[in-house]
């Protein structure tokens, strides 16, 4: 299992735009992939589950990545969220 934090930048957190262009990201790994935020989980496959984290900005994003390509995945999602969010 890999995991590893991330804290929000961008001034709307994680809105629908960005949430949309995560979850196809994370749609390209087999493995099993979860988002933590604020007390809440998300699977980070289904658009209105990461929706409803409501992370905004400053908030800390905990990605949990198990599976087979799980240090692809991790190292992929990583990269985008420093690139967009």
């Amino acid at each position: 299992m890999k995991k590893f934090s991330y804290t929000i930048v961008d001034t709307l957190g994680i809105h629908a735009r960005p949430a949309g262009e995560l979850v196809k990201v994370a749609k390209q790994f087999s493995s099993t992939i979860k988002f933590d935020c604020n007390g809440k989980s998300a699977d980070a496959k289904r658009l209105i589950a990461v929706m409803s984290l409501g992370a905004k900005q400053g908030h800390q994003l905990d990605v949990s990545v198990d599976g087979a390509d799980e240090a692809d995945a991790a190292a992929k999602l990583e990269e985008f969220l420093k690139a967009n969010l």
